[in-house]
């Protein structure tokens, strides 16, 4: 075997695969820079439209998505891998990969009833597949939502679709929803009137509906008020812990007796 020959076949493959390899990233690139082109045109457009901003955010990703495919198909072209085989080769991969490409799917699916049936809206408060938060996007297969810690949950549309949905920017207010023990000596009339005229003070407290103040249930301990003023949701937290604020800062004021427990015990034996 001529060794020159060698050489020669080795330094022609090499410069081939090379130039392939680097024609594949200057494709890569080029095809990048054309996506966010196409993606910042695409969102200038939406916005002129006046274009909902959860389903703007919605073709926006699924125009990423679907250009980002073809972008990768076109660079497996590129390198002459025969697509229609890729494809069949990930089809015959396994029952892994098919549930795999099943999950996809069915997020996708869902993704696109969330779009059309609008349970929430991005910018909402929700409780969503179990997580409680801000919805700050609706993806191509999960939505993201921010909680009330600040961590970025990314959930998928088909666990949230398929679960119970809590909207809480649905209504225009929401009610907060405490309770306050009283002892048994204290009058229940007296309690709730003056925690109504400190509930009238507290900011962000709506007037219309007015706070829900009544006897909620008798307990050993003391009687039970119900304390349920209604706020905005963006307030919700505020007026929860202001009204708990104000339910201990009422009863210290008016000198109400801390409730205890009160137990009758009859019917014992005197000790000789």
């Amino acid at each position: 075997m001529n060794i020159e020959n060698v050489i020669g076949t080795a330094i022609t493959i090499v410069t081939q695969v090379g130039l392939r390899i680097v024609g594949a990233i200057i494709l890569w690139l080029v095809g990048r820079w054309l996506i966010r082109l196409v993606h910042d045109v695409s969102a200038r457009a939406l916005v002129r439209q006046q274009v909902d901003v959860t389903l703007s955010r919605y073709v926006q990703a699924s125009l990423t998505g679907v250009l980002n495919i073809a972008l990768v198909v076109s660079i497996l072209g590129f390198f002459g891998i025969e697509t229609t085989t890729f494809a069949a080769l990930i089809a015959a991969g396994g029952v892994a990969i098919g549930l795999a490409w099943g999950g996809l799917l069915s997020n996708f699916a869902a993704g696109a009833f969330l779009m059309v049936l609008r349970p929430f809206r991005v910018g909402d408060a929700v409780t969503a597949g179990g997580v409680t938060g801000t919805v700050e996007a609706i993806g191509l297969f999960g939505t993201t939502i921010n909680t009330g810690d600040h961590v970025q949950t990314i959930v998928g549309n088909n666990k949230i679709f398929s679960d119970t949905i809590q909207n809480y920017s649905a209504n225009p207010f929401r009610r907060v929803d405490l309770t306050a023990t009283i002892d048994h000596s204290v009058d229940p009339e007296l309690a709730i009137r003056l925690l109504r005229e400190r509930l009238a003070l507290v900011p962000y407290v709506l007037t219309d509906p007015a706070p829900e103040i009544d006897v909620l249930q008798l307990t050993p301990m003391g009687v039970v008020l119900c304390v349920r003023p209604c706020c905005t949701t963006e307030r919700y937290s505020q007026v929860y812990f202001d009204t708990n604020r104000v339910i201990r800062e009422t009863f210290t004021a008016a000198r109400f007796p801390v409730p205890v427990t009160h137990v009758s015990i009859q019917g014992m034996m005197p000790l000789a």
